[in-house]
């Protein structure tokens, strides 16, 4: 493989969500209107499949027809450039192959890849090592690692395994740090042993600023579903020295993002139907659980609402 490799554009990345019937079934028209929205918000790159896209729930077939429809929707609305990231994780190299072979048919760029967990216990360093070199080698598409090790068992990818990998193998072009620890994102970013360009992204709006000034490539965030213009908005800002109102944008982000966080994948859904009026607050089982609306009522909404006034202004 050649080391001129792209890595993806540097901006602001929506991990979208999907959407389900009340019989489970996918429901693509809600989808469609999602990932319209925030192709229009002038978004970077498309995450799907990621933790909040429930990949984990979804069968091949499935996640490929969504990938389609993600296809189709950036080319038709996207901004010049924007790109699609598919999570391909799985327990074993040969299905994450199989998925990254998979979502590259189906027109995604990047695969984004977690650690295999089923055997935390075998995951020790050169296994890790291992798996992700495998992956990226024989991956048609490059790979970003992704570190979030509250779903994958506890595994937390220090700097140095995720330097030696990019240093090791020109189709693992970036990282998503979901960890939120800034210390590690500012020695990747910057680490000369890696020796070209590398994306080390924020994982959550939470630390969305703390990133960009640690060097972050942009940030992959879940309440990003709700807010794409505001989030390019807080890139401007930061982009244009406007550091101020960065930090004043950051301390509404983090509020936002802490509120959320205590509603689950299901309740960004829930915020989607209340302020854009599609979706619905319904995952797959065993997150299976609708959010009530009224849980969106009085501190959720005070966090929220102001945020989504802004973003329909912008």
């Amino acid at each position: 493989m050649a080391a001129s490799i792209a890595c993806p554009p540097r901006g602001v990345y929506v991990p979208a969500v999907a959407f389900f019937h009340a019989d489970e079934t996918i429901d693509f028209d809600a989808i469609r209107a999602h990932l319209t929205r925030l192709a229009r918000g002038g978004v970077d790159g498309l995450v799907i499949q990621g933790s909040n896209g429930e990949a984990m729930h979804m069968l091949h077939d499935e996640r490929q027809q969504v990938l389609r429809l993600a296809r189709d929707v950036l080319d038709e609305h996207g901004k010049a450039g924007a790109v699609i990231v598919a999570g391909c994780g799985a327990q074993s190299t040969r299905e994450t192959v199989q998925l990254c072979r998979e979502a590259e048919v189906a027109g995604a760029d990047y695969a984004l890849v977690l650690p295999p967990s089923y055997w935390v216990g075998a995951m020790q360093r050169p296994v890790i090592f291992s798996f992700f070199d495998d992956v990226a080698s024989a991956s048609p598409i490059p790979v970003l690692l992704y570190n979030f090790p509250a779903v994958t068992g506890g595994i937390d990818l220090d700097s140095d395994l995720i330097v030696s990998l990019a240093a090791a193998n020109p189709n693992i072009v970036g990282c998503k740090l979901t960890c939120g620890n800034m210390g590690k994102l500012q020695r990747i970013a910057h680490d000369p042993r890696i020796g070209r360009p590398f994306a080390a992204f924020a994982g959550k709006t939470d630390f969305f600023l703390h990133g960009l000034v640690g060097g972050s490539h942009g940030v992959i965030a879940a309440t990003a579903n709700l807010l794409p213009k505001t989030h390019n908005h807080m890139l401007r800002l930061y982009d244009e020295g406007r550091l101020a109102e960065a930090q004043e944008l950051q301390t509404r982000f983090s509020r936002a993002d802490w509120a959320l966080v205590q509603l689950g994948i299901a309740g960004i859904k829930a915020a989607l139907h209340k302020y854009y009026g599609y979706g619905g607050g319904r995952s797959r089982r065993p997150l299976g659980s609708a959010v009530d609306a009224s849980r969106l009522d009085g501190e959720v909404d005070a966090a929220l609402g102001g945020l989504v006034e802004l973003e329909k202004s912008l």
